[in-house]
């Protein structure tokens, strides 16, 4: 539960970690007095901070997402070339389809995006721009270097990222599909070709990574 000092800093902040935590033991089926007793706030203040359950959930996705691409960023931080990068962050976002047995996982993430997307359209694309704003300018800087052919970078951000989440949610639901363990490198070689880049492009990323 979250302490007195922690909700009176932040009452917001300290409403989405509680949230966090029940749907980590139950998924979405917790109630808002479940909530607000675990937050250590009363109903009125988390009235004020959220409308609703589904705002409530939908802060949850955005700060998850958020969190996914720092990690992301923090992984690729020693690795010194952008398609190396590019390729490290389709395949981490592929791949976490797998990551988590809790309520929190790709299951509960998919499920809610696709939900939440009806209802909060502006919002949902809002919280899924940190992972287009993340491989943008290593494909500008792949297609400065030549090594990539990215005639838009926003664009192809925008498309890769929509690409990653399709793919995420559909194994989110079937995580033992016999493609499921070769799923990101084919989803990375799609993205490769898509980008002007070809075998060769890829021979020379994985000779540098064996270098290191």
């Amino acid at each position: 539960m979250t302490t007195t000092a922690e909700t009176q800093r932040e009452p917001r902040a300290a409403i989405i970690a509680a949230a966090r935590r029940l749907i980590d033991q139950k998924g979405e089926a917790f109630t808002t007095q479940e909530l607000i007793k675990e937050a250590g706030v009363a109903l009125q203040t988390f009235y004020r901070q959220f409308e609703g359950k589904d705002q409530l959930i939908l802060a949850v996705i955005t700060e998850v997402i958020a969190e996914g691409c720092a990690a992301f960023a923090e992984q690729a931080r020693q690795v010194d070339d952008p398609v190396s990068r590019l390729e490290l962050f389709v395949k981490l976002s592929v791949g976490a389809f797998s990551v988590s047995a809790s309520s929190m996982g790709p299951g509960f993430v998919a499920a809610e995006h696709l939900r939440l997307h009806q209802m909060f359209p502006n919002e949902i694309a809002a919280a899924t721009q940190p992972f287009v704003d993340l491989i943008r300018p290593d494909l500008q800087e792949a297609t400065e270097r030549g090594q990539l052919a990215s005639a838009d970078p926003e664009t192809d951000a925008w498309l890769i990222t929509h690409l990653v989440m399709t793919v995420f949610h559909h194994y989110a639901f079937m995580p033992d599909d016999p493609r499921a363990a070769t799923i990101p490198d084919d989803v990375w070689g799609f993205c490769l070709n898509a980008v002007g880049g070809n075998a060769e492009t890829a021979k020379r990323t994985t000779r540098r990574r064996r270098r290191r």
